[in-house]
């Protein structure tokens, strides 16, 4: 894995954010969440695992949508769940 990026990299776009004030579900139910992570593949926006919901990880089990990356202010990192790898 070049610079620890994992093989599904090469396959990511530049998604914007489907809901740029907050997680997708967590906005629709009315609850609050940690820190948001997108997906590089369609532009979901979830919460993280710190968060009760858990909505990244349930977007990406229901969709096998391999990589997020951080939607934190001055964080640049992405995770591939398949491989469990991370980069910047």
């Amino acid at each position: 894995m070049k610079n620890g990026a994992c093989a599904h990299a090469a396959t990511l776009g530049d998604p914007a954010p489907r809901t740029p004030g907050g997680c997708e579900e967590c906005l629709a139910i009315g609850d609050e969440w940690v820190h948001l992570r997108l997906c590089e593949t369609c532009g979901h926006v979830g919460c993280c695992d710190s968060s009760k919901n858990k909505h990244a990880t349930k977007h990406f089990h229901a969709t096998q949508h391999p990589v997020i990356r951080s939607l934190e202010p001055g964080e640049f990192w992405k995770w591939c769940y398949v491989d469990e790898a991370m980069w910047e």
